[in-house]
């Protein structure tokens, strides 16, 4: 028996659709990282993109446990010297919801252009609307 090895042209890709009220930060960024990766699929190959596309609605509403929302740090870096800019868990999602679980989703991806493309696939949004409703996405419960 041939290991079955996948080819670009072989995937088919669904669309979910996940609500992410009061659902905890890292399992839900590890079921979506899972889902984007493609290893829920029979068909899985490490170097194509067999993931499938996902649409998280009411990131706003995440929660994180402990004493995360004012301990975990965010650190970004403008490039000059003492620019280091940190914000907590609560200010990050005051300010750009979903930032937190994009980077989160993105840290459990493979980096470089397959990581990259993988991230692509990844839509959110604060409310409960999308645009996606042309493509008729599933209700993936988490």
């Amino acid at each position: 028996m041939k290991t079955y090895s996948a080819r670009p042209r072989d995937v088919a890709r669904d669309w979910y659709v996940i609500d992410a009220s009061d659902k905890v930060l890292g399992r839900l960024a590890s079921a979506i990282a899972h889902r984007l990766r493609g290893k829920h699929k029979p068909i899985y190959t490490p170097h194509i993109d067999t993931g499938d596309f996902i649409v998280v609605t009411n990131v706003d509403k995440i929660k994180v446990t402990g004493n995360k929302a004012e301990g975990k740090l965010y650190h970004r870096h403008s490039g000059y010297p003492g620019g280091v800019r940190t914000v907590n868990f609560t200010q990050l999602q005051q300010r750009f919801p979903g930032r937190a679980l994009e980077k989160a989703v993105k840290g459990m991806l493979p980096k470089g252009p397959l990581g990259y493309a993988m991230l692509k696939k990844l839509k959110y949004y604060a409310g409960s609307s999308h645009p996606h409703a042309a493509q008729q996405p599933k209700n993936l419960e988490v």
